[in-house]
């Protein structure tokens, strides 16, 4: 990829892995200073990658999770034909994600070997898990060259708006005489990166104690989590209020955010926010919040980290055992 001049970036399906992508991108910028970078990626994450410097223009992928949908990805390919692409870079591992590239007629094509890409992935990749323990190392080992030692990572740094965030404090009726926090109570993951919703109204509680506003956020499908974390305290329920580039916009406004092993924790690493981690099922040595502003709350329990959605034991101990008033401590 030394020659690049324009380099198409295969983006993740995930809120969280295309926040983390963003230090992939942060390499290639600084090693093809002059090279155009794009990425093909759901639609929904195209405010958030609108949001990253790096990158010239993100293209929706519009072909359905899971979905092989080859009509609709000849005719992406058709569309990015006429960009040039000397390179690509595909993140995702599976067959599918490597399609486009193909047919587009990019004539490198990086990526992890899996799949039974062959042919389509032609600067081939071994994938050795043990040396790439890390969401964001498996990304950013595709720009170097084979065998080439990872560096020091930059962390995502997404731009916030300051006007946009002006015009949410009024759209939402939020106090700004507060000190806020945001708690981030959703995981699509599963209930088993779930910290229970009882644990977080109580430190609702808690931090209306010490003078803290809190805004819970999420998407619509948090609504009627939003509103049983705020019953009982002055917490507002932002869930399914927002779009996801006003997440970014809020979360820079609060000190603190108070977050599962989710998509939106890393949103919220990278708009600069305090992160408070929890973890259950998952473990922070390989999703850690890309900040050095954060604090992990996370018992390392026998039977963790599991992996599961679901707790395997039904007793969810790896986050019970986390108490509200420890977390409220934490919080400077």
């Amino acid at each position: 990829m030394s020659d690049a001049n324009s380099i198409l970036i295969v983006g993740p399906s995930w809120v969280g892995d295309m926040v983390m992508a963003q230090s992939l991108f942060m390499l290639l910028r600084k090693r093809h200073p002059g090279a155009a970078l794009d990425v093909l990626a759901p639609a929904w994450s195209l405010p958030i990658v609108a949001r990253m410097p790096e990158i010239r223009r993100g293209y929706a992928s519009g072909t359905g999770h899971g979905r092989m949908n080859l009509l609709r990805r000849w005719r992406i390919a058709a569309e990015l034909r006429g960009n040039n692409y000397d390179s690509a870079v595909v993140l995702p591992r599976s067959f599918k994600a490597a399609v486009i590239p193909w047919l587009a007629n990019i004539p490198k094509r990086t990526g992890f070997r899996g799949e039974f890409r062959y042919g389509l992935i032609n600067d081939v990749r071994e994938f050795q898990a043990a040396v790439l323990d890390q969401t964001v190392k498996r990304f950013a080992a595709l720009a170097l060259e084979p065998a080439e030692p990872l560096p020091r990572l930059p962390n995502p740094a997404l731009q916030v708006c300051a006007a946009r965030q002006q015009q949410l404090l009024g759209e939402l009726d939020l106090e700004v005489g507060r000190k806020a926090v945001a708690f981030l109570p959703g995981a699509e993951y599963g209930p088993a990166k779930c910290w229970p919703a009882e644990k977080f109204a109580r430190l609702a509680s808690l931090l209306d104690d010490k003078g803290y506003a809190v805004w819970v956020m999420g998407s619509a499908k948090e609504r009627a989590l939003g509103e049983t974390i705020a019953a009982g305290s002055a917490a507002i329920n932002l869930c399914g209020k927002t779009q996801l580039a006003d997440v970014v916009d809020l979360l820079a406004l609060c000190e603190h955010a108070i977050s599962n092993d989710s998509g939106l924790m890393h949103v919220a690493a990278a708009a600069g926010v305090h992160v408070q981690a929890i973890y259950g099922s998952s473990s922070p040595r390989f999703t850690p919040p890309l900040t050095d502003n954060k604090t992990i709350h996370y018992l390392d329990l026998e039977c963790s980290p599991c992996f599961k959605r679901k707790c395997p034991l039904q007793h969810l101990n790896c986050l019970q055992g986390i108490d509200p008033e420890r977390v409220a401590k934490r919080l400077t």
